[in-house]
């Protein structure tokens, strides 16, 4: 017996059999109610996310359903960094957000506003570094650079002050007994390190996937070392929840994860051998293609992607690293409590759920 017929037998009392004019309108019109019901249903919430190929796991939870499947609604707006995220998280006009653990946000919590790291974005797994050192070939081939002692007095492209590959920097010059001062910073958007490199209006640059890819295929920069190498397993960006959001919908909140480590796990079936090869990842690349402003096949599977904890386990250790650099560089304004600020308890939820992951 079908669902339709065994569904018609119990609400007309005769033997599940094909129905004949008013019968079976009335079935077709109860269908459609109740169909229209469950999406007025649907919650909407709205996600914050910066186009770039670390907020994969939002636009294919997006784009596969997996927001759908728990009851949710998502419009996700895309903004220019996570800074730009803050006040709208605080003022409860994005339920989350998704981007880099600086010190900007930590300012921001130091002032009151109520945000909680709720999960990982974006992480240096072994392998997958997508933050690269990169020297200009020319400065290789000169012998103006033959070790990381060399990188003193480089004029170095950053893409802001208090954000993850400044730290990544830092360590790598302190390895070489060097300081942070010792190099000289201007700060880019990072798209536009690409050209800086090749005009020579800097030497050397820290930068993140793709414009890494993009500098080496011109043959402007070498890469002298990644992020996994530096420091592995880094913590560089982070799923936000406005706190409001966390404690006053945590049904919702829990479901959101659910739907997001679906996603991340989904991302990761799409890694292999530090690159986008593994099986999903045609359909994660159509995704982010769809999503982003980058559009080139060739592009994505030139890239380190970077990695993804498939739990969502975010490396406290790691922000504690970053925030006593980003103190010790003036930057942080009050203290920070970040155990008060990093909240497992959805992503350990949303796991205890779904199981292991298996790749």
């Amino acid at each position: 017996m079908t669902p339709f017929f065994a569904l018609a037998h119990v609400l007309f009392g005769k033997p599940a059999s094909p129905f004949p004019g008013q019968a079976l309108a009335c079935l077709l019109a109860l269908g459609l109610a109740c169909a229209t019901a469950a999406v007025a249903a649907a919650q909407t919430l709205s996600v914050g996310a910066t186009m770039s190929t670390s907020d994969a796991p939002i636009y294919i939870a997006d784009a596969k359903g997996f927001f759908r499947d728990e009851g949710l609604s998502v419009k996700v707006l895309n903004f220019r960094s996570a800074s730009d995220m803050v006040a709208p998280l605080g003022a409860g006009q994005l339920e989350a957000g998704a981007g880099s653990a600086s010190a900007g946000l930590y300012n921001a919590v130091a002032r009151g506003i109520r945000i909680k790291i709720v999960a990982d974005k974006a992480s240096s797994a072994p392998g997958y570094g997508a933050t690269k050192i990169l020297v200009r070939r020319d400065h290789i081939a000169s012998g103006r650079y033959k070790d990381i002692r060399d990188l003193k007095g480089m004029r170095f492209a950053m893409n802001a002050p208090g954000v993850s590959n400044t730290s990544t920097l830092n360590t790598l010059l302190h390895s070489a007994g060097l300081k942070y001062s010792d190099v000289d910073t201007v700060d880019l958007p990072l798209p536009d390190h690409v050209a800086a490199l090749k005009n020579k209006s800097v030497d050397a640059s820290a930068s993140v996937e793709p414009a890494p890819a993009i500098a080496v295929k011109n043959g402007d920069a070498v890469v002298i070392k990644s992020d996994d190498e530096i420091l592995p397993n880094h913590q560089i960006a982070v799923l936000l929840y406005a706190e409001e959001f966390a404690a006053r919908q945590p049904d919702a909140a829990r479901r959101f994860m659910r739907a997001y480590l679906r996603a991340v796990r989904f991302y990761n079936g799409a890694l292999k051998d530090g690159r986008l090869d593994g099986p999903n990842a045609d359909e994660v690349i159509a995704i982010l293609s769809a999503a982003t402003p980058i559009k080139s096949r060739e592009i994505y599977k030139s890239i380190t992607p970077t990695g993804i904890d498939p739990d969502g386990k975010v490396n406290q250790q790691s922000l504690a690293y970053d925030l006593a650099f980003y103190t010790e560089q003036g930057l942080i304004h009050g203290k920070i409590d970040l155990d008060a600020v990093v909240d497992p308890s959805f992503a350990a939820a949303a796991v205890k759920e779904l199981g292991p992951f298996v790749k």
